[in-house]
């Protein structure tokens, strides 16, 4: 029986247009990879610069329609007040901190370290009392013998603090230099915009790709409100519960805990040393540092309370999507994920709801012109 491969056009089809269509692939997905490959390193970069431009954008419009449409210069101002605005205090307060640090490092290599013994009252607190009298008593006889004794937990834990201490720089620095590319974004903002509609057109068709451009820049907007909204709201929280309770430099505390709040490390860690050193210091009554420790511990904890409340505002997608989004795309991708896991969950939830939307829509029209046949 005739396989049929005698017939010239599918001669030719199996042996040179088949062979010339694998070479075509071939050569498309080996400069895909390459592109992505050499595009890999700046990837962090651009997509914040891009979420920021997209955050930034109705600031920038408002500017350059003031400045006589000088889109450029507008860009230029916001890059120029937001470096200002958070460079500096990070670069002021990342000097102070490791000038602090030696000063300490020096103070106790000399030895010139004094701890006040404990009042015998310590040991009468719940829990904890007797083994931070004894470990209280021990530093304070003896410094230099006590941090020996710690030295293989203290090694853990300094290391765990430079490591915490270089991840946060670096998403600091990180987040500065995309500054800077969302300024560059901002003032080609009108062509970027069409050529993103352009892309989703293709990808979405041009009956959905205006919806999901705008479902997009709405969940990018409303995230980056939340966050910005929530890391100021738990430093204003914190600021004044430093400030009442007497812990020393209540003002500069909260700026870190905002400038943490905005790079989504926990609140605690600013909270948390304020509170030992409420009770290290021993100078209030216990049912004071007992008040104070839960308003600091429940502020430092108040951004899981906050971010549902202003997370999703102005999103067409509910709000658990946009919470699990946000929450499991830090999951998955860390900060960048912050914001491309709930646009990515929105977007696949509009879709799916368009798609049983479109199911219910077309048995019913298919009905309708039955019946009218």
């Amino acid at each position: 029986m005739p396989d049929g491969t005698g017939d010239p056009a599918i001669r030719r089809f199996l042996s040179e247009d088949l062979l010339d269509a694998v070479i075509r692939i071939a050569l498309v997905a080996f400069l895909v990879f390459a592109c992505l490959r050499i595009f890999a390193p700046f990837v962090n970069l651009v997509l914040w610069g891009l979420i920021l431009a997209v955050a930034m954008y109705p600031l920038h419009r408002r500017l350059s329609t003031r400045l006589g449409g000088r889109e450029g210069l507008a860009a230029t101002g916001i890059v120029l007040a937001s470096l200002l605005l958070l460079g500096l205090p990070t670069l002021a307060l990342s000097s102070l901190f490791a000038g602090q640090m030696h000063a300490a490092y020096t103070a106790f290599a000399a030895a010139a370290v004094t701890i006040t013994p404990p009042d015998p009252s310590v040991a009468a607190w719940p829990l904890i009392g007797d083994r931070l009298f004894a470990a209280w008593s021990a530093a304070a006889t003896d410094l230099r013998a006590f941090l020996e004794s710690l030295k293989p937990q203290l090694g853990d834990v300094v290391r765990r603090v430079l490591s915490t201490a270089a991840g946060t720089m670096a998403d600091v620095a990180l987040f500065l230099a995309s500054l800077v590319v969302a300024g560059v974004m901002m003032a080609y903002g009108e062509p970027g915009g069409r050529a993103a509609g352009r892309v989703l057109d293709r990808l979405a068709g041009r009956v959905s790709g205006p919806r999901v451009y705008r479902l997009i820049t709405a969940t990018i907007r409303s995230v980056a409100v939340g966050v910005i909204g929530v890391a100021f709201v738990q430093a204003l929280l914190l600021g004044v519960g430093f400030a009442l309770a007497g812990i020393p430099a209540a003002g500069l505390l909260a700026l870190v805990a905002m400038l943490l709040g905005i790079a989504q490390v926990p609140a605690l860690v600013v909270s948390l040393p304020a509170v030992a050193h409420l009770w290290w210091t021993g100078d209030a009554a216990i049912a004071s540092n007992v008040a104070w420790t839960i308003y600091l511990l429940v502020a430092g904890m108040s951004d899981n309370a906050l971010k549902p409340l202003l997370l999703g505002r102005g999103v067409d997608s509910p709000m658990p999507v946009i919470l699990i989004g946000v929450i499991g795309g830090m999951i998955a991708a860390g900060m960048v994920g912050l914001f491309l896991g709930p646009v990515l969950l929105a977007v696949g939830y509009q879709l799916f709801m368009s798609w049983i939307g479109r199911e219910e829509i077309e048995p019913a029209g298919e009905a309708a012109a039955t019946a009218e046949s």
